[in-house]
């Protein structure tokens, strides 16, 4: 069976690799978004996709717009069947033709529930226990295809959303393998979801990241869970910005964003008790241990966070 991969992140490399394992499969090209310059010296950098497929061989194609810029090369490659795996773009009903099977898509949520660009991320902040992934086949709308093949995966009790992204792609390599299989069989079923159950997600942005210190202990750790390592949760300490990576959960009361405790541990004032806040970073310096942060910054009980 032949098959166009397009994916672009970390999270897309696992299923790739999954695919080119597999005998059955003919990979005969990679579609991903092109480099972009990283870091304050703006080096250009390929897509983490590119560089396994260029190690793996493969032809490689990049564009801004597949739906303007790649129909022609897509229609000349005679995929069987083309797999999307957080490609970032929108499709056209032009390119979900080409494929004899389609387009199908590797998704990290149980489908209906957070379709759209950050589900892991929100699953997280809705303090969920269960997420998982889900394969579908992909029409005009934004995570509303049919569904192939979903399996659940437990939400760890204090994992972040890094944490999850990666046990979450070896869940999708393992599950792309069973659809295509399915697929190549002709042993697949094509589920309608119910969209009377659908929750949608959008782009994450920083401002999302920063911490309302009147929300509830549990919310506030769950924002920071869901927003390491990227964007990071932040407040402001005296005006300056403080990326909090970890906390967890305590009971002690006061103002929202009072500092309780600055001395052996810092701990903080939110809605309905306080967290305690583990891991973090200030302005021109490193992550560190709030122990560390709390030795070489001076704080007074009572400051106010926020």
């Amino acid at each position: 069976m032949r098959i166009v991969y397009l994916g672009t992140p970390d999270f897309s490399v696992e299923p790739l690799k999954s695919i080119s394992e597999c005998a059955e499969f003919e990979i005969v090209g990679v579609v991903c978004n092109r480099d972009k310059e990283v870091g304050r010296k703006k080096i250009l950098t390929p897509p983490p996709v590119k560089e396994f497929a260029l190690e793996k061989g493969y032809k490689v194609y990049q564009y801004d717009s597949i739906r303007d810029e790649g129909v022609e090369d897509m229609k000349a490659l005679q995929p069987d069947v083309m797999v999307t795996c957080a490609f970032g773009q929108i499709l056209s009903q032009e390119i979900l033709d080409i494929a004899k099977h389609g387009v199908i898509n590797v998704h990290a949520s149980l489908l209906p529930k957070y379709r759209g660009a950050s589900p892991v991320h929100q699953a997280i902040k809705d303090g969920e226990t269960q997420t998982g992934i889900t394969v579908m086949k992909t029409d005009i709308g934004i995570d509303t295809g049919d569904i192939i093949y979903a399996e659940k995966l437990d939400i760890k009790e204090d994992e972040t959303c890094g944490e999850l992204f990666e046990r979450l792609s070896h869940l999708g390599a393992e599950c792309i393998v069973k659809a295509l299989k399915m697929i190549k069989d002709g042993k697949a079923t094509f589920t309608p979801q119910d969209n009377s159950k659908a929750t949608r997600t959008g782009l994450v942005k920083k401002e999302h990241a920063k911490i309302n210190w009147e929300d509830t202990a549990k919310n506030i750790v769950n924002q920071i869970r869901a927003y390491n390592p990227s964007p990071v949760a932040y407040t402001f300490l005296n005006g300056e910005p403080l990326k909090i990576y970890s906390a967890i959960v305590s009971n002690k009361k006061g103002k929202a964003g009072e500092i309780l405790s600055a001395e052996k541990q810092l701990e903080v004032a939110c809605g309905d008790g306080s967290v305690i806040i583990k891991t973090l970073q200030k302005a021109g310096s490193k992550m560190m241990e709030a122990s560390d942060f709390l030795r070489g910054t001076k704080l007074i009980k009572g400051d106010i966070l926020g």
